[in-house]
């Protein structure tokens, strides 16, 4: 673990780390996938009635599963299909595996899905992703995302300190006092979306001081190419990319390398070709599905609804684990906005009571600083009118359902064909 400490412990020896980074690597990764999925089965069959309920729909057994490839006779769960498992089984869809007060936490995300936050440190599984990003005890460390009612604030939170971090809740916005405290506090890193991080360091050096970012693990939003250069060549940062869900924890991360992510060594992971649900190939394109034997909340092929790819080359960093591509897409309907979750349904129960409203749409472009802009065009009923007055309040009652801020622009009636998507993402 060379280099694992680069600041003061107190008196006497170096303060060891709390996260092992020596558990990254199994000798065999295959025979791990394939311990991990009859695990989950067994178990998820024993303590969830979601999974029993869908092994009794395939007719088969736990003892039917004796390798990850034998999953494919399980159907796979949407995450789609989630707000309506927990609306008939509240709060969590017959899919928690303990009394929902022995949770430490639970949170309400997009869609909107309820979170569960099991009793351990770093429920999460952040800590390799932030090792991996090399951050190390007593970095301080500035974490913009979100602390309120969604998991994203903590899942970094408790990664952080389980490498030994210490942490400042920054949360979501008031870009001021961000830097602010950053600057005051030395931080030597950031965790939040890149686009955030960018904000940041130009809004520093618009007022003469450079924030003291070392190095930064982004998620939440995409991280293209000439973004993550100009963090490295312009503001000196160091940027590594994490992915993960509020339901499945850490899936994948980038090392050294950041040639694609590693896939977390504790969940079983597959590349399947939506329509078919066969396995992909490698490099082509397909669904990332999860299992994991979680023992608050375990998970058998829930679909994420993202699109990856495997690649399977041996990495340069030593650590055994398959990698996915990166993002390439989405299969569901939802649509990652600012780092949040939207939905179609979100947007028809904030507009659709509303009898002014005829058509409306949804629409997500990136602006020139690359941040995700929201933008919903709405059409007046017949016979209505939409005055500013109104349309403020349908902004505020999309900004409450969606947890973003959305621009609302009226456009005549015509403008929005009959069959369009409720919500298109426009980005490159």
């Amino acid at each position: 673990m060379t280099g694992a400490n680069r600041g003061p412990g107190g008196p006497g020896t170096p303060r060891a780390p709390l996260y092992d980074p020596d558990c990254e690597a199994p000798a065999d990764w295959d025979a791990v996938q394939d311990r991990l999925a009859v695990l989950a089965v067994r178990y998820g069959t024993m303590r969830s009635r979601e999974i029993q309920r869908r092994l009794d729909a395939a007719g088969i057994s736990p003892g039917d599963v004796e390798n990850v490839a034998d999953l494919a006779a399980i159907p796979v769960l949407s995450k789609d299909d989630l707000p309506g498992l927990q609306a008939a089984e509240p709060p969590f869809g017959g899919m928690l595996s303990v009394p929902p007060g022995s949770l430490r936490r639970i949170y309400r995300s997009p869609g909107p899905i309820n979170d569960p936050e099991g009793n351990r440190d770093d429920f999460w599984r952040m800590a390799p992703a932030v090792w991996a990003a090399g951050f190390r005890p007593d970095d301080v460390v500035l974490n913009t995302f979100a602390y309120h009612l969604t998991p994203g604030g903590m899942m970094l939170d408790s990664g952080l300190r389980a490498v030994g971090c210490a942490v400042i809740p920054g949360g979501v916005g008031n870009s001021a006092a961000q830097i602010d405290t950053a600057c005051a506090a030395a931080a030597t890193g950031y965790t939040g979306t890149p686009q955030f991080l960018l904000t940041l360091l130009e809004r520093a050096r618009e007022t003469g001081r450079r924030l003291p970012f070392q190095r930064a693990l982004v998620t939440g939003a995409p991280l293209p190419p000439p973004l993550r250069t100009k963090l490295q060549d312009e503001f000196g940062v160091d940027v590594y990319q994490a992915y993960g869900t509020a339901d499945c924890g850490t899936l994948g991360y980038e090392c050294e390398a950041k040639d694609g992510w590693h896939v977390s060594i504790e969940i079983v992971v597959e590349v399947l070709v939506p329509g078919d649900d066969r396995p992909a190939a490698e490099g082509e394109a397909g669904q990332v599905v999860v299992t994991s034997p979680n023992e608050v909340y375990p998970l058998v092929r829930l679909g994420t609804g993202d699109l990856s790819a495997w690649n399977r080359e041996p990495c340069r960093c030593g650590r055994t684990s398959p990698r996915l591509v990166g993002f390439l897409g989405r299969v569901g309907e939802g649509v990652k906005v600012k780092g949040m979750f939207v939905h179609p349904r979100e947007l028809a129960a904030a507009l659709g009571p509303e009898p002014s409203v005829g058509r409306y749409q949804a629409v997500v472009t990136e602006g020139a600083d690359g941040q995700d802009v929201l933008t919903v065009r709405i059409e007046a009923a017949p016979g209505c009118t939409l005055d500013a007055a109104q349309m403020d309040r349908l902004s505020g009652r999309i900004r409450e359902a969606v947890k973003v801020r959305a621009g609302v622009e009226g456009v005549v009636a015509g403008t929005i064909p009959e069959d369009a998507r409720a919500l298109v993402d426009a980005r490159g």
